[in-house]
């Protein structure tokens, strides 16, 4: 892969990298000293070559060498500053870090087998390779996946812009206004076009919106049947099929005459409009019936339909659900792509996922947060509503704006665009229409009789991909994109002689179709005033740039939330995710279509075993959550499949990751809890009692390692050991995985399967809260478990032993998948495991930093911690008035986001620098927080009033900097700019007062405000 390595290099390399421990190879410079020193090496490897030519190589290294270390670019410190750093914590190495901070019983005692690094400029080019193996077919397959015509000024403002996909999810409104406000909109787009009353942030896909609603209706009234049409997209049915397997409640594929609601044993109905096969039909009376039987209606459809079919409300449906990807979105090969989900008002507080909602803050004004169920798993644990953690909020603002761009009337435009390139198609009848006497939107389902192969043959010729039913018809699903040279070749393909401007021509002026049925839409949508004033390019790109100024990203400053590993995600990584090749491909094409993913997935399903010491990997997890769920559900079907389907029983420390519990539930599991001791280790002795207890129902164990107390605990092994001892698996929670790459492997022990974050360790971006991807990787003996699709034949799946289908496409999302190859690829083994000592050497220093003023809570056993540790602020509650929400507030004033708050233990900071960030950012952060603790002294020792203070009234925005009046305690200049480096002219300022989360929960309020509440600058000040 390096064009720029003779063969010679890679012999040497590879035989010094073998007999090199681990913590030699963090020096670059140690490699090319041991190469002078290795000449009875050099000729024992290379025996072919003569001395004169390796000399003669070594020499053009030195006078010709690489110029570019990507790995040098992503890691922050430089080798003074670590220097510095180790002699801050006593110490001579990064080697002796790593001794005292790794058990030595887990330790790696070898370099990772990977490729040599690349440099930035081989990586694209390689990439560049691989996707053009992918062949740019004009695929009309349908099935909720659709080509659509991506705006440039989103693509370039917003995809591909590092303010945008940096963010983290908006925990800290005051930081956060921008995407909030973004996300908002697209909530007010999804209840304005189906008609609900309330809509979330957004889901991972279609498939997993439909299972959680299924799960909706089921706590929503016990009941352990559902109704599915099999008219639904099928992957949307094995998707609820697996979910709906795992908790216990049985599905029913059924046509709507068929379905029996009078037992009032069905807790709800899922159908699609327009369904997979295209037609349009009235569902009133199936909603009416199953709401006679107590049933909840679900319905799948499709936003551009929508934009001229009557909306959701008018049938009386309880959950709408589908795919928002039309509305501006690549196909991906299957994401990532923002799902949505809208419910009636009564079904609000039991929605799953992240739901923005609009509250006030300290001085009054109307503002958002996310609402409700924010962190919730982390609280309710496996009480929880659903596992959700990550949403699609990146390609959920890429749709709102996108709906923004065009308004309802260009949308409307789109949708009979699209509608009347069917009716051009459809009148082409050289074959029989099967859905032709019915109505449509954009699909047709068209009986060829004999003729179905030589059709598909023409298709081939076209280089055009249709859909093949399971009965051998076949279907065709336009959209935005399709041209009159597209439906004349549609035309060409299906035997008809006429053109497409022909029969445009013969066509009657009448309006026809769905605008002249029972079905058109005659109610108004997207009224609101945003959704009307950006549809030039030039009040779009300042709308986008306004709510991205907003909004703190890893553009402005460290984000040291802890477990979320906010690290760098370069550009270089970034940039294929928008390549045609990789985003206009659909996610069933065949596979010899798509030969460059398939070797990209190859390839980092080999580079991630090395790394992990798994066997295999499925892909198909679109998030940490649905990794877990999807690991858990491989260990049930495992041990189900050895005739031990009564291990239910999963072991959960307190220590482990706040979602695990909310996962082990979705896989059909009952959670018991272990305790952790008080230095944050699991409580062996409470652990062996519960395994005594449970052993013959034992199912699992979920561990995080390191725990999320920032601790390598000693005895992980012995922990292991005694599951399996007792016929139970162990699932490894990998959030935590970027303080174990190239240090330890969970395989090698005794680990069974974990996820992988791969928008944590390998650098794919958080996107302001997703997307994310989630594969797990398992041992050999679960391999035959992983998850399998209905539509597309995965050649590593075996379907008969599969534990189901998790997510909608085969492979995930599968478009940012190029960035974590990346990134693998250009850091090399050795890169990787440097990085992952700075990580540790950050987290370690920092603490050190602040140990004098503030407690480290838990720490490992010789007196360090992991890549991640736990300030405990609870003490100044009682001598201060002062508590974590404080500190986080008041960190905005200093320019940085807060560190993940009152978790894992409530009234706590967690923070986690990650190796991105160099001495000179932490040291600011790190002054940041000594600076807060004198202000907490001023509070204590009678300074400054317990009550009025810059703690308890931060965050100060620039309206209450600049107001009238100033009738505070302190100055003005305190509150803005507390420390030197906090400048007028670099400052990042919250846009916003500290929010008022009560009042938004008693006055929830989930759509657009009205307009006046949209304020400029001047009457914010005037107000003020």
């Amino acid at each position: 892969m390096q064009s720029c390595a003779n063969s010679w290099r890679v012999v040497i390399s590879r035989s010094i990298n073998a007999r090199a421990p681990y913590r030699n190879i963090s020096n670059k410079g140690d490699v090319f000293k041991k190469l002078q020193g290795l000449n009875a090496d050099v000729s024992a490897n290379v025996r072919c070559m003569g001395t004169s030519q390796v000399l003669w190589s070594r020499k053009i290294e030195r006078i010709l060498p690489r110029h570019d270390d990507f790995s040098e670019r992503h890691i922050g410190p430089g080798d003074k500053e670590k220097r510095e750093m180790l002699n801050t914590l006593g110490l001579e190495s990064v080697a002796e870090l790593i001794e005292n901070t790794v058990p030595a019983s887990i330790r790696l005692g070898r370099s990772l087998k990977m490729d040599d690094p690349v440099c930035e400029n081989e990586i694209l080019d390689s990439l560049q390779k691989i996707a053009s193996r992918n062949k740019m077919w004009r695929s009309y397959i349908g099935m909720g996946y659709y080509n659509c015509s991506v705006p440039p000024v989103i693509q370039r403002n917003l995809l591909e812009n590092s303010g945008w996909v940096t963010q983290y999810t908006p925990y800290q409104p005051e930081v956060s206004q921008g995407r909030l406000e973004s996300l908002l909109n697209y909530q007010t787009m999804v209840c304005d076009i189906t008609g609900m009353a309330v809509a979330n942030a957004s889901l991972l896909d279609e498939g997993t919106a439909a299972a959680e609603a299924m799960q909706l209706c089921n706590r929503q009234n016990k009941r352990r049947m559902f109704y599915i049409d099999p008219r639904c997209h099928p992957q949307t049915v094995a998707v609820v099929q697996t979910r709906a397997n795992y908790i216990g409640v049985k599905t029913l594929l059924k046509l709507p005459h068929e379905m029996d609601f009078s037992g009032k044993d069905v807790s709800g109905v899922l159908f699609q409009y327009p369904d997979t096969e295209g037609r349009v039909e009235d569902f009133t009376a199936l909603v009416d019936r199953a709401h006679k039987g107590c049933a909840l209606a679900c319905c799948a459809t499709d936003l551009l339909a929508l934009c001229v079919l009557r909306p959701l409300s008018e049938f009386g449906v309880d959950i709408a659900l589908g795919s928002s990807q039309r509305f501006g979105v690549p196909l991906c090969y299957g994401g990532p792509h923002a799902a949505f989900f809208a419910v009636k008002e009564n079904l609000v507080r039991m929605m799953p996922g992240r739901m923005v909602g609009v509250t006030r803050d300290a001085a009054g004004k109307e503002v958002y947060r996310l609402a409700l169920q924010t962190r919730e798993q982390h609280i309710r644990r496996d009480k929880a509503t659903s596992n959700i953690c990550t949403a699609q909020a990146l390609l959920a603002n890429m749709a709102s704006m996108f709906a923004l761009y065009h308004g309802p009337q260009g949308l409307r435009h789109i949708a009979e665009r699209t509608h009347n390139a069917t009716l051009i198609l459809a009148e082409g009848k050289n074959v029989m229409i099967l859905n032709f006497f019915f109505f449509f939107f954009d699909t047709l389902k068209i009986n060829c009789g004999v003729a179905g192969k030589d059709i598909l043959e023409k298709a081939m010729q076209r280089e055009i991909n249709l859909r093949v039913y399971s009965d051998g018809l076949l279907g065709v699903s336009l959209d935005e994109t399709v041209t009159e040279r597209d439906l004349d070749d549609l035309l060409w393909i299906f035997g008809c002689e006429s053109s497409a401007e022909l029969i445009a021509e013969k066509m009657s002026e009448r309006t026809k179709g769905l605008l002249a049925s029972p079905f058109k839409r005659t109610s108004k949508f997207l009224t609101h005033p945003v959704f009307n004033s950006y549809h030039s390019e030039t009040n779009i790109v300042r709308y986008m740039k306004r709510l991205e100024n907003k909004d703190i990203s890893l553009v402005h400053s460290m984000i040291p939330l802890g477990s979320c590993t906010m690290k760098l995600n370069s550009s270089s990584e970034l940039m294929p995710i928008t390549w045609r090749e990789f985003a206009n491909i659909h996610p069933f094409v065949p596979l010899d279509q798509a030969e460059g993913y398939q070797q990209l997935f190859r390839q980092l399903e080999r580079d991630l075993c090395e790394i992990t010491g798994y066997d295999k990997i499925s892909f198909q997890p679109n998030s940490g959550a649905q990794g877990e769920y999807a690991g858990l559900a491989a260990i049930k079907a495992y041990l189900n499949s050895k005739g031990e389907s009564h291990r239910t029983v999963c072991l959960i420390p307190k220590s482990a990751h706040g979602t695990n519990p909310a996962s082990a539930q979705m896989a059909g599991m009952k959670v018991q809890v272990v305790e952790v001791d008080k230095d944050g280790n699991i409580d062996v002795s409470h652990l062996k009692a519960m395994v005594d207890k449970h052993k013959a129902n034992l199912a699992a164990i979920m561990i995080t390692y390191p725990s999320t107390n920032g601790v390598f605990e000693e005895n992980v092994r012995e922990v292991c050991e005694l599951i399996h001892q007792n016929g139970g698996q162990v699932y490894l929670d990998g959030a935590n995985m970027n303080a174990q790459v190239g240090l330890c492997r969970p395989g090698d022990y005794g680990s069974d399967v974990s996820h992988l974050n791969l928008h944590k360790t390998f650098c794919i971006p958080h996107g302001g809260g997703g997307p994310g991807m989630g594969p797990i990787g398992v041992k050999l003996h679960l391999a035959p478990f992983l998850p399998s699709h209905p539509v597309v034949n995965m050649q590593s799946s075996n379907a008969g032993s599969s534990l189901g289908t998790i997510s909608a496409a085969p492979w995930g999302s599968s478009a940012i998948l190029p960035i974590s190859w990346a990134y693998i690829k250009m850091m090399g083994s050795k890169g990787l495991v440097h990085a992952t000592e700075v990580a540790i050497l950050n987290a370690n220093y920092m603490a050190k930093r602040l140990e004098n003023h503030y407690k480290i809570l838990f720490r490992g056993s010789k007196g360090f911690v992991a890549h991640e540790f736990i300030l405990d602020v609870r003490p100044f509650k009682k001598s201060a008035n002062i508590e974590a929400v404080d500190v986080a507030k008041r960190l905005q004033d200093y320019g940085f986001h807060a560190p993940t708050m009152s978790w894992p233990v409530a009234g706590t900071l967690m923070i986690e620098p990650t190796e991105s960030e160099d001495k000179a950012e932490l040291d600011r952060f790190c002054d940041s927080l000594l600076a807060i603790r004198q202000e907490i002294a001023d509070i204590e020792e009678g300074r400054m009033d317990s009550r009025v203070n810059p703690l308890k009234m931060a965050p100060h925005s620039l309206a209450c900097i600049t107001s009238t009046t100033w009738n505070r305690p302190y100055s003005r200049e305190y509150a803005a700019f507390p420390v030197p480096f906090v400048r007028p002219e670099t400052k990042f300022w919250p846009t916003i007062s500290r929010i008022d989360d009560i009042y938004g929960d008693q006055h929830l309020v989930c759509t657009c405000p009205p307009m006046d509440v949209y304020e400029s600058p001047y009457e914010e000040r005037a107000s003020s």
